[in-house]
């Protein structure tokens, strides 16, 4: 069982990535926004971030580049709902996000990259 925070402003899709790692197995922590986040990566031990990219207050690219500078070791999977625009995906993973993935996206895909993720070394 991983520890998988997930740093989302919408809720509903927080509460969806929680429901469905948990019957996976995980423990899952959320954040509403980036600097949320940050404050309990530093905190709290955890194996790996779920960051959506366009958030107030401190948005997912900030907080993925503050977070991977820091903790090299730090696992990131970015999403955002920009459709139609691979940039920020592409710009996320100049940031230190090891994967990169469009809202909306595939549950089951969700679910293989964090497996994938969690077996990395």
């Amino acid at each position: 069982m991983a520890t998988i925070l997930v740093i989302d402003d919408e809720q509903s899709i927080r509460g969806l990535i929680k429901e469905i790692l948990e019957k996976e197995g995980h423990c899952v922590i959320e954040a509403a926004n980036g600097r949320e986040g940050l404050e309990v990566y530093q905190t709290q031990p955890v194996d790996l971030v779920i960051m959506d990219l366009l958030m107030p207050d401190t948005d997912g690219l900030e907080a993925t580049l503050q977070l991977t500078r820091e903790y090299v070791d730090a696992k990131v999977i970015a999403i955002t709902g920009a459709q139609g625009n691979r940039n920020f995906l592409d710009v996320a993973k100049l940031f230190g996000a090891r994967r990169a993935l469009e809202k909306p996206f595939d549950i089951n895909t969700l679910v293989q990259m964090v497996k994938e993720e969690l077996a990395a070394p």
